[in-house]
């Protein structure tokens, strides 16, 4: 999901309840459940980053 006016997108992998959230690098957050297993993605200042540090980024978190 992508917010135009907040610059951000978001990216739920699973709909279990979020218990933590952590900033990995800077504006990139990751959401956990309560096994510590990441479900959600937030990347903030996306208009700031280029094609190669988006696949950067997702390379990453997975």
């Amino acid at each position: 999901m992508v917010h135009k006016e907040d610059d951000a997108l978001y990216i739920r992998l699973d709909d279990g309840e979020i218990v933590e959230s952590e900033e990995v690098s800077e504006g990139i957050i990751l959401d956990f459940n309560s096994d510590g297993k990441v479900i959600g993605i937030e990347i903030l200042f996306l208009s700031q980053r280029s094609p190669d540090t988006l696949k950067k980024i997702m390379l990453e978190a997975v």
